[in-house]
């Protein structure tokens, strides 16, 4: 059952005498992505921090394994990295056809990278914060469902350096290091690299190789901070990914793990980004800051569409619809010929300008009762396409595109004090988004539109171990179009924007004498016009698929997150999540491959699990002895809006024991401990002549259990 292993690990944990009456020291954490960079237990919305010592606990190597420590994250499988990211069921799911635009903002260091993931490993990251909910009055870009933020360690005022490696199945090998310290006494700067490498968990059986769905990944960073003056501060980010991953995940009979095919894909990337942020605090009422971050990124994503190989379909029986024996009869039964390769390459560039001014305490205004910010952000994005795919030799899918979009966005809050331990907080964002597509098969498409959101809240601090907040939030996601569309589906040509109202109650508790935090939070979401990802399968071309974005015309959600960590004595500390999530369409309804209208209005919406959870207990004994394990889980969920194919529920086991001296450290580890098979990403529709074409249910699984060592050495 889905529950019984957090019912264990809640009742393990919780059954623990609290006799004693010593106070653990609580972690005060800051919120490093909102403005004013309040600590967690102020900030009035649902945040999910996990700071650098649970990532190392852990041992989470890429962000993809800190999504199962999030209540109401889901993430879809359909690359080699998680690229595309749902809260609170809220996001894409897959590659997009013509032009990127995320509901869920992912930042790097200030850099944007959303909907280009692959590149956030976990090696010297010091916390990754998930903020739930529009968030478009509180970082300068805007984030219809919610926002990523990683942050990397700063540099350091003293020397301090680190190395680490990892070994493990699969032929797993990690090679980690960092360097941190001044360079003079008012320049410092820290350097990190991570070289990450392994064949992948298939075995191509047709190729007779083992590593053709590897990962080949290096990352690297240099971070400097000068301070130019007592009032001015620069802060700068630069940031290399090569990535050069197989992609080689599906198969015909859903073993899994055992392809079959002849041209094994590919998931590149590679991209280069920095960040320059100033601050300069020299103003008497109030502090400037200013983040000019720039990336660019060549990305290929291609695979092999038939799933085999030549051999493998002569052997298998096909009707003669084309005549290809030459006997004038189109009934014979003959061996199947199938090969189709699909290859998109993408070359993106972005550049991004925010600057904003706050107050500070001398700056207030309303009889100093209020803190005030206000901010300019625009933002310029360029992209090239370049689509090929071939069947049976064939161009099939050739389609060369560009595509520039330009925002410009101005913000503002109000922070007030209204006395009682009540807070109001007030803010409202105004972005003018205007683009430019144009591609090989003559669709040209220049939407410019103008937008806006906001937030009020309302905070109480009810004690001094409890504090109350009320927020309502509006978020919106720019229209768009669809591109190459059959005229039967020239309706689909542009979508509207997709508007999103957010209500949610919260309650942020510590109870010091017991070494605890809790934070609650209780949402409603009203969607309107919502953007779906609809496929067809076109029955005269069946290698060929339809992707297009419709509106729904309205969805509802709601649902609760709770995060508790718990300090249950000098040694042993405990730490969950859970999410619970009821999201479903109130009236939403599309056409199948034939032209038939298909219903599912009052459906649940896709990739939202209705409860997610996690539960950790860590083990740190005073003579270096470390021991750690977690379970993390999510129930059954509709893979797509455009069939009725669930994966299901799946609970999976960490675990890590090991020592750790003043300078190094030796860890043991094992990920997916019972070796669960689940699903990340479904298909159903009809990729078999043989067959005739006939809907199947396929499924892309996730890692199988693997072992492993890690050492590391400070110096």
């Amino acid at each position: 059952m889905f529950k019984s292993p957090l019912v264990i690990a809640i009742s393990a944990a919780l059954y623990q005498p609290l006799a004693f009456s010593f106070e653990n020291e609580l972690e005060h954490i800051t919120v490093t992505s909102d403005f004013r960079q309040q600590s967690l237990a102020e900030v009035p919305v649902s945040v999910a921090v996990i700071d650098q010592q649970q990532i190392i606990d852990e041992g989470s190597q890429h962000f993809e394994e800190v999504i199962n420590k999030v209540a109401n994250l889901n993430f879809s499988g359909g690359t080699s990295r998680p690229k595309y990211f749902q809260i609170r069921g809220v996001g894409e799911r897959s590659e997009y056809r013509g032009a990127p635009n995320s509901s869920v903002g992912f930042i790097l260091d200030d850099i944007d990278m959303s909907g280009l993931g692959m590149a956030a490993n976990m090696y010297d990251v010091g916390q990754v914060e998930v903020l739930r909910g529009p968030q478009g009055t509180r970082y300068g870009a805007n984030a219809l469902a919610g926002l990523i933020y990683i942050q990397s360690n700063a540099p350091t005022e003293t020397f301090e350096h680190g190395i680490q490696t990892t070994f493990g199945d699969d032929d797993l090998q990690t090679y980690n290091g960092y360097s941190s310290g001044p360079i003079t006494d008012k320049l410092f700067y820290r350097v990190v690299f991570e070289q990450h490498k392994q064949n992948g968990y298939r075995d191509n059986q047709y190729l007779g190789r083992d590593d053709t769905n590897g990962i080949d990944e290096f990352t690297g960073k240099l971070k400097l901070r000068y301070l130019a003056s007592d009032e001015l501060t620069f802060d700068f980010t630069y940031l290399h990914a090569d990535l050069d991953n197989g992609f080689d995940a599906w198969t015909l009979d859903n073993n899994g793990f055992d392809t079959l095919t002849d041209q094994p894909g590919v998931d590149n990337q590679q991209s280069d980004g920095l960040s320059l942020k100033g601050t300069y605090t020299g103003f008497e009422q109030f502090e400037l800051v200013s983040i000019t971050s720039m990336s660019d990124t060549d990305h290929r994503h291609a695979y092999d569409g038939d799933w085999a190989n030549p051999e493998y379909w002569q052997d298998k029986a096909c009707v003669d619809y084309y005549d290809e024996n030459g006997n004038g009869a189109t009934d014979d039964i003959i061996g199947c010929t199938y090969d189709y390769l699909w290859d998109k390459r993408a070359e993106r560039t972005s550049y991004s300008q925010e600057i904003r001014l706050s107050s500070n305490d001398a700056g207030r205004i309303f009889n100093d009762s209020t803190h005030w910010l206000a901010g300019i952000y625009v933002s310029k994005l360029d992209e090239e396409n370049d689509l090929d795919s071939s069947y049976n030799g064939w161009p099939d899918e050739v389609l060369d595109s560009e595509y520039q979009a330009k925002n410009t966005a101005i913000f503002g809050q109000l922070d007030s004090e209204l006395g009682q331990g009540y807070q109001l907080s007030a803010g409202l964002r105004f972005e003018r988004r205007s683009t430019d597509y144009d591609d090989s098969q003559g669709d040209e498409f220049s939407p410019s539109e103008n937008m806006w959101g906001g937030h009020l809240a309302l905070s109480k601090q009810l004690s001094e171990t409890h504090g109350a907040y009320a927020r309502i939030a509006k978020g919106y996601k720019a229209g768009g179009f669809n591109m190459g569309l059959p005229a039967e589906l020239s309706r689909y040509k542009e979508f509207d924007t997709e508007t999103l109202l957010n209500y949610e109650l919260g309650l942020k508790s510590q109870f010091s004498e017991l070494g605890v935090n809790t934070n609650i939070a209780v949402f409603y979401m009203d969607r309107q016009d919502q953007q779906v990802n609809a496929s067809q399968q076109n029955p005269d071309e069946p290698q060929r698929f339809i992707i297009y974005t419709a509106n729904a015309a309205s969805s509802t959600s709601y649902g609760v997150e709770f995060d508790l960590d718990w300090a249950i004595n000098q040694q042993l500390s405990f730490n969950t999540s859970l999410g619970y999530l009821n999201a479903s369409y109130d009236d939403y309804a599309y056409l199948d491959k034939y032209g038939s209208e298909v219903d599912i209005s009052d459906r649940e919406l896709a990739h939202a699990p209705e409860y997610t959870y996690s539960a950790a207990l860590t083990y740190r004994a005073d003579n270096g002895w470390f021991g750690h394990v977690s379970l993390s889980g999510k129930s059954d969920f509709y893979y797509s809006d455009s069939h009725d194919e669930k994966a299901s529920g799946s609970n999976l086991v960490n675990a890590r024991i090991g020592y750790e001296a003043d300078q190094w450290a030796v860890f043991l580890w094992a990920r997916n401990l019972t070796d669960e098979k689940y699903g990340t990403r479904g298909f159903y529709f009809g990729n078999e002549p043989d067959l005739d074409w006939a809907n199947k249910k396929y499924v892309r699984y996730g890692a199988p259990r693997q072992l492993g060592i890690t050492a590391s050495y400070e110096f």
